[in-house]
């Protein structure tokens, strides 16, 4: 912060920068474990908890079917987001015979799943909620809830003709290339054979869940799940709260991240008593939720998503902040960096970085500024704030999580001196030396978004000469575009960490991409071209590109350097260098630059970087 103390000195800050860092680096010193990822249970579909955590559906009964045996022109694996618009962008290129295969019951993916009292989307619902000119809603709030977004998936669904030739509670375990047929084997774990000469892998980010690995976890004799298989039949309620069968029940909670953040203040309100174990607070900035004005939405023009979407993403990354977006939080730190960059006379290329630091400190302590505001004890208030870049972990927003602890039957447990939780016995959960009885546990533990490839995938992956994708990675992504692998023909792995990078919109960054594998194949269909594959010069001229240079939002997304950032999923638990290079999965110009890229790639009409192989 050199550069700037005399233009903005802490008394004008209002904070001591020097003081903020090294507050975070201790903060993060205290957090950092040497086993990093692999503290973390991987629940995969030989896991002994694979029955509980992963297999069993708490909202549907199972189906039972023969083994299906068939061939399709393009198979897309998971029918969440990625699969759904995927298909959706398939279907509007003219290419029709598309079967998606989904573990769920249903379409949705983590919103199939994820039901959880007060699960809510954090990114407005008018840029989240994909294709709603297409099928022509309107979401009735600003920040939908999980029954919304779900409704919508099936509406997706429906309008796009997906059920047809859906398949569902299917979970797959081998993908392999067939050279002499060119085309991919799909194997499942129904005995499905299936093949197609495509393959999308869009199981997205969020489709494994994983539990945290503390001795003593089998031990307990009482009742435990997954917030992402929430047992409303012990519980009793639904997503809109009123859990009444914890009127006489001790209930824990580990893990304190979105999730938890959504639905800590239903279990304060209906438990007997309530155990919130925490090893790093969440940021928690202000929801603004608000109804949906129907004369605003009677005004649309068409186009008009699109055109949000976009300025939602400029807003991100340092642009104009249109109205709309004033009171956003995903805001809240360019809002910041630009009012710091007028009070020193306009941005400045070499002043910049700092610049985003200081503007991320003040961003920090407004947010920090409302656990005092909304929490009575004032040693509770201090646990609970967050000493980290903002995007060191997910932000969140919350109107009731931190006034929540103000209630005589919630407990939060402290538990970063001993860096998590430390056993569970049979009777409950022991932390700082203390065992808390209790007749449930919830796991708030999330999802393997950011972990290795393998656990990530989670499906074994062969393509040619019987290689694994896995072994292809063993030294970091290699892609073309994100999306095509060398040596694994004909297949696209779309969404997972590389969107993220692109924008806090998730969605939208799908989309991009759905629209260019719809392309793709629609032109190589057209083309008679059997087989695509990228050739290993292609590959690494993307990854040449992508190591260049690490552009601002990369540096925000990362939240800083690896020494100064608390440990969480964006980094890999505080080693971002444990498992790979993150840029390789990164596309750090921002989303409208990836998009010119795909876009002239298309209009140029060469396939540039695909070997082909013809009919």
């Amino acid at each position: 912060m050199h550069k700037l103390n005399n233009l903005l000195p802490p008394q004008a800050l209002g904070f001591d920068p020097q003081q903020l860092a090294e507050r975070y680096r201790k903060e993060r010193d205290r957090r950092v474990r040497a086993d990093a990822e692999a503290q973390f249970v991987q629940i995969d579909n030989d896991s002994p908890y694979a029955d509980k955590y992963l297999a069993d559906d708490p909202y549907s009964e199972p189906v039972a079917r023969d083994p299906i045996e068939d061939e399709r022109e393009v198979i897309i694996i998971g029918g969440g987001w990625v699969g759904m618009m995927t298909a959706a962008r398939l279907h509007q290129a003219g290419v029709k015979d598309v079967r998606i295969v989904e573990s769920g019951a249903d379409f949705g993916g983590t919103w199939y799943w994820n039901r959880y009292p007060g699960a809510q989307c954090d990114i407005e619902s008018y840029s989240y909620l994909p294709l709603l000119e297409e099928t022509g809603y309107m979401p009735k709030l600003r920040f939908s809830y999980a029954p919304e977004i779900y409704e919508h998936a099936q509406r997706i669904g429906q309008h796009f003709g997906l059920y047809e030739n859906a398949v569902f509670q299917t979970w797959v375990t081998e993908l392999r290339w067939l050279a002499d047929e060119d085309r991919w084997l799909m194997s499942t774990n129904r005995g499905d054979r299936m093949k197609a000469r495509f393959v999308c892998l869009g199981t997205g980010p969020a489709n494994r869940p994983r539990l945290p690995g503390i001795p003593g976890v089998d031990s307990f004799k009482g009742h435990t799940f997954h917030t992402c298989r929430w047992d409303y039949d012990y519980t009793g309620g639904g997503p809109d709260g009123n859990l009444s069968k914890l009127a006489d029940k001790k209930v824990a909670i580990i893990g304190t991240g979105a999730t938890a953040v959504q639905c800590v203040p239903f279990l304060g309100e209906s438990a007997e008593q309530l155990y919130v174990f925490q090893r790093t607070p969440s940021s928690v900035d202000a929801r603004n939720n608000s109804a949906t004005d129907p004369d605003w939405a009677a005004g649309l023009e068409p186009g008009w998503q699109a055109a949000r979407q976009k300025r939602f993403g400029d807003a991100l990354l340092g642009n104009r902040i249109d109205p709309e977006f004033e009171d956003d939080g995903w805001t809240r730190m360019m809002r910041n960096l630009r009012s710091l960059a007028g009070q020193i006379g306009g941005p400045s290329p070499d002043l910049m970085p700092e610049l985003a630091q200081l503007a991320d400190f003040q961003t920090m302590e407004q947010i920090r500024s409302r656990v005092d505001a909304a929490v009575q004890d004032p040693a509770t208030a201090e646990t609970l704030k967050a000493y980290y870049n903002q995007f060191c972990k997910r932000p969140t927003f919350n109107d009731d999580y931190l006034a929540t602890f103000n209630r005589p039957n919630v407990e939060l447990v402290d538990v970063s001196a001993t860096q998590g939780v430390e056993r569970i016995t049979e009777k409950g959960v022991v932390a700082g030396g203390r065992e808390f009885d209790v007749d449930c546990i919830i796991y708030a533990s999330g999802f393997e978004i950011t972990s290795s490839y393998e656990r990530r995938i989670g499906i074994p992956v062969y393509g040619v000469d019987g290689q694994s994708i896995y072994d292809h990675w063993s030294d970091g992504m290699r892609t073309m575009h994100g999306l095509m692998v060398s040596g694994f023909p004909n297949l696209f792995v779309c969404g997972g960490l590389f969107v993220f990078q692109l924008g806090a919109n998730y969605a939208y960054g799908v989309d991009v991409q759905a629209e260019h594998v719809a392309y793709t194949v629609a032109e190589l269909t057209k083309r008679q071209v059997r087989v695509a594959d990228v050739s290993p010069e292609a590959e690494q001229a993307w990854i040449d590109d992508q190591l260049e240079e690490t552009g601002m939002q990369a540096q925000l997304f990362l939240g800083g350097s690896p020494d100064s950032c608390t440990p969480g999923y964006y980094n890999q638990e505080g080693t971002q260098t444990r498992y790979r290079d993150v840029r390789l999965e990164s596309y750090s110009k921002g989303l409208g630059a990836y998009r010119k890229v795909l876009r002239d790639w298309r209009a140029a009409g060469k396939l540039e970087g695909l070997n082909l192989t013809g009919s």
